[in-house]
């Protein structure tokens, strides 16, 4: 077949199994192919996660039998019609719930979250360190050979002074540098390595408006983030350490990226 161009409607098309079998392999190659898109795919994949986990203890429950009737048009009493709109919304919300979950309702950013910016910032750093953190020769953009040159060219394209902290106290190297989108702006990604080959992530980029801190996991058996937003910046640390220790990692890493920007 003539291969198409993809676009992010694919994305949703390929995690509610609704892509073509016979675009599987062309698709596979593209995502691979466009970081990006593979990072939002990453992304979708774990609001589906989050949303059946949050909907579980329903979605096996029996649907209510007037919910039965005003879908299939019986028992129009002066009740049910009063009802009707109600019921209607939430037919339409378990049809998101059960049916595609991680489509385009999941995808867009802010629906139905109180704290939208904190789990953006979360999950696109999960996003970027699923997808990098497993590469071995193009995980990073620049290397720590280049350490100096990364601080200021990541500086530059995320528009806050950035400074590679040092783990070598809690066990890990630093292996490099990458830029990467996030949401409207720019982010940095710095990856580090300890000596079992397990690796963490820094993914900062600028934010002049919001102070918060906190934890997320998108998927039980997935990487977790510790976040903050303070001082002009957002910030996440990504990895699968146990809490405590990634907690201690975040602690000394968020020190010294405070203290760079003081300097």
């Amino acid at each position: 077949m003539t291969r198409r161009d993809f676009s992010e409607r694919d994305i949703h098309m390929a995690l509610d199994g609704e892509l073509p079998g016979d675009e599987r392999a062309a698709y596979d190659a593209w995502i691979d192919a466009n970081p990006e898109m593979k990072a939002k795919s990453a992304r979708y994949t774990a609001d589906r996660a989050a949303l059946r986990a949050a909907f579980a203890g329903v979605l096996d429950e029996p649907v209510p039998v007037l919910f039965k009737q005003i879908v299939r048009g019986e028992g129009a009493t002066k009740v049910a019609a009063r009802q009707s709109r109600w019921w209607l919304a939430a037919a339409a919300a378990a049809v998101l719930v059960v049916g595609g979950l991680g489509g385009y309702f999941a995808g867009i950013d802010g629906i139905g979250r109180d704290d939208g910016a904190d789990d953006q910032l979360a999950e696109e750093a999960i996003a970027a360190h699923v997808i990098y953190a497993a590469e071995q020769r193009h995980a990073v953009e620049v290397p720590a050979s280049d350490k100096d040159h990364l601080q200021t060219w990541l500086s530059n394209r995320v528009g806050l002074k950035l400074v590679a902290p040092d783990l070598v106290a809690e066990g890990f190297r630093l292996v490099g540098g990458r830029l990467l989108p996030a949401g409207q702006g720019k982010a940095a990604m710095l990856l580090y390595e300890d000596a079992k080959g397990q690796r963490i992530s820094l993914f900062v980029t600028a934010d002049s408006s919001a102070k918060s801190k906190g934890t997320y996991m998108a998927d039980a058996d997935g990487p977790e983030a510790v976040y903050w937003l303070d001082k002009g910046y957002a910030c996440a640390v990504v990895g699968s350490l146990p809490r405590e220790q990634l907690a201690a990692v975040a602690k000394r890493a968020y020190g010294q990226l405070v203290a760079g920007l003081a300097s």
